[in-house]
């Protein structure tokens, strides 16, 4: 996927997207941070047609999406929206998850079965009967991915996919980052959370004001307190911690940390 020279501008006449030019690998996992209104969300909806260009061109598979309906892109590119209540709408939870693969023509059984399969990874078998408003929202966010995984779609993006997740909620999420990624998926995730962009995607993408600041890997990123500060974004704690001990270093995880400390004894 890429973009180039991609400008977005909404009806209000503000311009949410400036002129971005990025390339997105098969299987990379790129988290892309910044505060409200950088540009991240309007940026991503370009990959499945939600939002159409106003001036530069989107990429998928090679294939500009100017002109592709949102059905087609969304073969290709699931997204997972911040708010599940946009995207859920069924009076079951199995229904709503078993919708995308019906749409994208799987059988009955086989669209019953990918959306079983979902709803086990975010451990949510147990409610395939329930309605979706009788779910915290911290459930209906996983009955939204599960609908997304169902699809088995080669790009999933994930808009603030921590948010209301308590520390097994996150760690269900990194665990379905890393198994997309070893299956050779591509993951993109918009993100608040430091934390998680450090310790579970290989690329970090910052914006503000509609436009990259900084893009590479996230120790790098990071590491780059005059862009982080540009961006009004705060580094992981443990990359803060190690500041304020004094350590060159920038650890991104508790083991990388460990190691650091083990060799300052």
């Amino acid at each position: 996927m890429r973009f180039e020279g991609v400008r977005f501008r909404y009806g209000s006449g503000v311009e949410a997207v400036r002129g971005v030019s990025l390339g997105v690998e098969t299987g990379e996992r790129v988290a892309i941070v910044g505060q409200n209104g950088a540009g991240k969300s309007t940026l991503v909806r370009h990959l499945n047609g939600i939002c159409q260009p106003s001036a530069g061109t989107v990429f998928v598979a090679d294939v500009p999406t100017t002109g592709r309906p949102i059905a087609e892109l969304a073969a290709s590119v699931g997204y997972v929206f911040q708010n599940p209540d946009e995207q859920l709408f069924a009076s079951t939870v199995a229904a709503d998850v078993e919708f995308g693969p019906r749409n994208l023509g799987c059988s009955p059984e086989l669209a019953r079965s990918r959306a079983l399969a979902a709803l086990e990874t975010v451990g949510l078998a147990s409610e395939a009967a329930s309605h979706p408003l009788h779910l915290s929202l911290s459930e209906r966010k996983r009955v939204a991915l599960a609908a997304v995984l169902a699809m088995h779609t080669p790009v999933v993006v994930l808009d603030e996919p921590t948010t209301g997740q308590d520390a097994r909620g996150i760690a269900m999420v990194a665990g379905v980052v890393w198994s997309l990624a070893n299956a050779g998926r591509t993951v993109i995730a918009i993100t608040h959370d430091m934390d998680f962009a450090a310790e579970n995607f290989d690329r970090v993408v910052v914006m503000a004001d509609g436009q990259v600041l900084a893009d590479g890997a996230p120790a790098a990123v990071f590491g780059d307190p005059e862009v982080l500060a540009q961006a009004a974004v705060e580094p992981p704690q443990l990359v803060r911690l190690a500041a304020r001990l004094g350590w060159s270093g920038r650890p991104l995880t508790v083991e990388q940390f460990v190691d650091e400390f083990a060799d300052r004894r």
